[in-house]
């Protein structure tokens, strides 16, 4: 551990310096949204029998009905809906499509094809238990320079009857840039002007906490995250939200749970602490995960390497993309994430072909829940031009950390000077 700290010690002092700046401009957005949170707590009385849980259907869960109503007020919303019964952000988006489409709906995703893992959801990819196995239509419209087609969209919908228009703000596993609330808030005025019936539907994984607005309050109808990212704080073991309008999480719920049922059912199984103490410590979380990202971008671009975004660009969600050119460069950086991680650094990462994907995907993940994307993690897909898909930090201490064995193993392997 002495030997890496030493080789780039000098390298993440000089790369402090520089990004002194950044790092007070997310300290600002930290405080705001802190005091948005703390507001809610206190707006809704949140109070240790909260703590209580519920089993069996869940009847009169006190604390997860207060959850609810906190996470709306945090995200905007009318409604939310915030489960453990979610396994992850994939199935949430799922129960979304489905409560929301019916035979013959046509779906429209204005950020071209959407997340691998909703190939099959979608019928992108041939499932019977798909939306199209269910007649419901899909359509893409891809982006041009990193902005919305607007004018291939408004065309399209003047042209079709688009029910669900669906916008995934984070890149996924493509080298486009992840979206502002700025470009969303003037796409989706426009789309509204020519059909206010369509829903606006927003997956905002990776992306909560990182500005002071969410994009319920710029006109999207309902949206979507995983609480193992960052409004889980890496507290939160598992679980989802859909949040927007009474109706439309109604629908939600009712095809989570049952058709009449809706919300009123789904116990919490005792996790009800921890789902208030990770939305808690979200905002704070967050910001130790955008400083990493800066801190990451600065040092790999002085090494050579093409990064997105770059230390000084607005940033819109907590992920840092790194082009490596190289396939190996790309397993080491990943394999060097894994050695600085506090769980199962002793485990090499290596490429697998991971259920959803087309291609073999590395994941570096000693994370204290499995799959957090809030914890320091990385990986890629092995294609070119192989990218690693950096995120997570739940501090910045431990992120440099982390970040520092990930780069001492690319300039051993590379002999960088």
């Amino acid at each position: 551990m002495d030997e890496v700290y030493e080789k780039t010690n000098k390298l993440f002092a000089d790369a402090e310096k520089v990004i002194d700046k950044q790092f007070k401009l997310i300290d600002e957005v930290v405080s705001y949204n802190s005091m948005k949170v703390l507001k809610a707590f206190h707006k809704h009385q949140v109070s240790e029998i909260h703590f209580n849980s519920t089993t069996g259907y869940g009847y009169g869960d006190i604390g997860r009905d207060v959850i609810e109503k906190v996470f709306a007020e945090v995200l905007g919303a009318e409604e939310a809906l915030v489960r453990n019964q979610f396994i992850s952000g994939s199935h949430a988006l799922t129960v979304t499509l489905f409560a929301l489409l019916r035979p013959g709906d046509l779906l429209l995703s204005i950020t071209g094809k959407p997340y691998d893992t909703l190939d099959e959801v979608i019928g992108i990819k041939d499932n019977d238990s798909s939306l199209k196995a269910f007649n419901i239509k899909y359509d893409e419209i891809d982006l041009i320079n990193n902005d919305f087609d607007k004018d291939r969209i408004t065309n399209y919908i003047k042209s079709n009857k688009v029910k669900v228009i669906a916008i995934q703000r984070s890149r996924g596993y493509s080298n486009r840039q992840s979206l502002s609330l700025e470009k969303l808030e003037k796409t989706i005025k426009a789309i509204k002007q020519i059909d206010s019936n369509i829903i606006i539907m927003v997956d905002n994984c990776y992306c909560e906490m990182v500005s002071k607005k969410e994009p319920i309050s710029i006109g999207a109808d309902i949206i979507v995250g995983s609480l193992i990212k960052n409004l889980g704080a890496g507290i939160a073991p598992n679980g989802a939200y859909i949040a927007g309008s009474k109706k439309l999480v109604k629908l939600a719920a009712e095809r989570l749970t049952v058709p009449g049922e809706g919300k009123e059912v789904g116990p919490s199984l005792g996790v009800n602490r921890q789902l208030l103490q990770g939305l808690f410590m979200a905002p704070s979380v967050v910001g130790s995960s955008l400083k990493t990202a800066i801190l990451t971008s600065y040092v790999l671009k002085q090494l050579g390497y093409e990064v997105d975004p770059k230390y000084d660009d607005n940033r819109s969600d907590i992920v840092q993309t790194i082009i490596f050119r190289k396939e190996k460069d790309l397993i080491n950086y990943c394999q060097g994430i894994q050695a600085g991680s506090p769980i199962d650094a002793h485990a090499l990462p290596l490429p697998w072909d991971m259920p959803g994907y087309d291609d073999k995907v590395i994941m570096a993940s000693g994370s204290f829940t499995q799959g957090s994307s809030i914890e320091l993690s990385c990986d890629g897909p092995l294609r070119p031009p192989y990218i690693a898909y950096q995120q997570g930090a739940l501090t910045y201490e431990y992120g440099k950390l982390g970040v520092m064995m990930a780069i001492s193993k690319l300039i051993n392997d590379n002999d960088i000077k």
